[in-house]
């Protein structure tokens, strides 16, 4: 009771090879700080949910450290979609199914975060890697996102070797499509190495992301009415996404 929990939105990314490690990752900085966390794992490439899971969600809740659990959730976010479209009750089901959990990692296709986050307010983190179809998945997703639900602010998870020198290219490139296409920022941006270990040293500009992402109020979200849903809704199709640079970034 009284305990603040936080959902991280994850939008899935089926050209990262390194999703899983994100997530590791992501789940090892947070208990360094002491954070609770719960993964869920719903994308479609992740494992499926277990039977008993619209039963007793507690029960299929997987205990791998002592401040992690993780959750198979393929297909569960569908499950727990009300009359207006809205699956906002799954959240509601995974905090009461892991009580202690004050972070939920929320790994999911970003449609079904649409549903999810319908009426929350939430900073999403985009996943991408080192080439050009990853990025152009990661801002097609922000594009739905915004005009789904309005939401037009997002970080950026960038799979890649430390000193990748295309690393601030994309994250730039990807910014000012998001801007210019979208009238959506790109808040902040952090690598991930996919080669590193849980316990090696957190990326500064990661523990910075992450420190951000925890301050952030759940306010009421923003209606799909809302001008920035309008502006995205009216944004040209996802294949807009070819800026000039895009040949020299990914090169």
């Amino acid at each position: 009771a009284g305990t603040r929990r936080q959902v991280l939105p994850l939008v899935a990314n089926p050209h990262v090879p390194h999703c899983a490690v994100v997530l590791d990752r992501l789940a090892a900085v947070l208990a360094e700080e002491g954070r609770q966390v719960l993964v869920v794992d719903a994308a479609l490439q992740s494992p499926p949910a277990h039977e008993l899971a619209l039963l007793d969600l507690s029960a299929c809740v997987e205990r791998l450290s002592p401040r992690v659990c993780y959750l198979a959730a393929r297909g569960l976010p569908m499950a727990h979609v009300d009359t207006r479209g809205c699956a906002g009750a799954f959240i509601d089901a995974l905090q009461q199914a892991a009580p202690q959990a004050d972070v939920v990692l929320l790994h999911a296709e970003a449609a079904d975060l649409a549903r999810l986050l319908m009426h929350r307010s939430a900073r999403p983190l985009l996943i991408a890697a080192d080439d050009p179809e990853s990025v152009k998945h990661a801002y097609a997703t922000c594009k739905l996102l915004a005009r789904r639900c309005g939401l037009m602010t997002y970080d950026l998870l960038l799979a890649a070797a430390p000193g990748s020198p295309r690393a601030p290219s994309i994250a730039h490139t990807l910014g000012d499509c998001a801007d210019g296409f979208l009238g959506a920022l790109l808040h902040d941006w952090a690598l991930i190495d996919p080669a590193g270990e849980p316990g090696d040293p957190p990326d500064e500009a990661l523990g910075r992301l992450l420190a951000a992402q925890l301050t952030l109020e759940d306010a009421p979200a923003v209606r799909s009415g809302a001008p920035g849903a309008a502006n995205a809704a009216g944004a040209g199709a996802v294949g807009s996404f070819q800026p000039a640079s895009t040949t020299h970034v990914f090169r």
